[in-house]
């Protein structure tokens, strides 16, 4: 949304497009090893997840150790390639990416930890593209993508309910309870508003409405009608179905960029 704000010629954006995909799939990497570290002796105790490598003993505290930090040395390379208050940005993360395990343990709002450091990138990205941050429109877009995190990982953390309660694990889905679909279909809505408005602030065209909100909003009502919140089956593929949610969003961030690119051009 900054590139299409900014105008940012296609090499640019493909590179910044680069370096963003390859830091979150990183990160996220490192998010996963930290979480692992953490929660092992917890994920012994949970069916789904006590074949996990450092829970079955596969992979040793001190190999965990070293992956991480080849994984955080990876991150450090990409976030010195931009500009020094994106790096700042970037760096302050990280505390977020540290205490989420814990949260868990201390509060039935781990999925809020969670979104606030899966979606750092929305701050990020805006920093990176424009020298500075644009919270006018980078804050609805941030706040709003918490609200979807909320949504995706209540939905998968009712896979590990009947475990959590028994391993003294904490989360959404236990506090939500039977209550859960009409509280998602609520953060859903403050997601698709949030959107909607970030893209007003940024002048955003018709694919970005169409794919991007409606699209979402269409996916997130199929979503949560038709989840089975007790059937980790269904929890598992509703979950995962978000990766197509994200792929709409950004399809239409994208067309709208490249039909503004494009009418610039001729």
């Amino acid at each position: 949304m900054a590139a299409y704000a900014s105008s940012m010629p296609f090499t640019g954006c493909l590179w910044n497009l680069a370096l963003f995909g390859t830091g979150a799939l990183v990160m996220r990497g490192a998010g996963c090893t930290i979480n692992d570290m953490w929660d092992q002796d917890i994920d012994k105790k949970v069916d789904r997840t006590k074949l996990r490598p450092l829970a079955s003993g596969q992979v040793t505290p001190f190999q965990a150790l070293s992956f991480l930090g080849l994984q955080l040395s990876v991150g450090l390379g990409i976030l010195t390639q931009l500009n020094w208050y994106s790096i700042a940005l970037g760096a302050s993360s990280l505390s977020l990416v540290v205490l989420y395990p814990l949260m868990k343990r201390i509060t039935y709002w781990p999925q809020f930890v969670l979104g606030l450091a899966f979606n750092w990138g929305a701050l990020l990205g805006s920093s990176a593209v424009l020298g500075v941050c644009d919270w006018t429109v980078a804050l609805p877009l941030y706040v709003g993508s918490v609200a979807w995190t909320i949504v995706y990982d209540t939905i998968y953390a009712h896979q590990d309910k009947v475990d959590d309660v028994s391993a003294g694990v904490k989360s959404t889905a236990l506090l939500f309870g039977q209550n859960t679909k009409p509280i998602l279909s609520g953060f859903s809505a403050s997601f698709i508003s949030l959107l909607a408005y970030a893209g007003y602030l940024n002048s955003q065209g018709i694919p970005f409405y169409a794919l991007s909100v409606g699209g979402a909003a269409a996916h997130l009502v199929n979503q949560i009608r038709h989840v089975d919140l007790d059937s980790r089956e269904s929890c598992w593929k509703a979950f995962a179905s978000n990766r197509d949610l994200g792929a709409l969003v950004f399809s239409g961030i994208a067309l709208d960029y490249v039909g503004k690119s494009l009418s610039l051009a001729f």
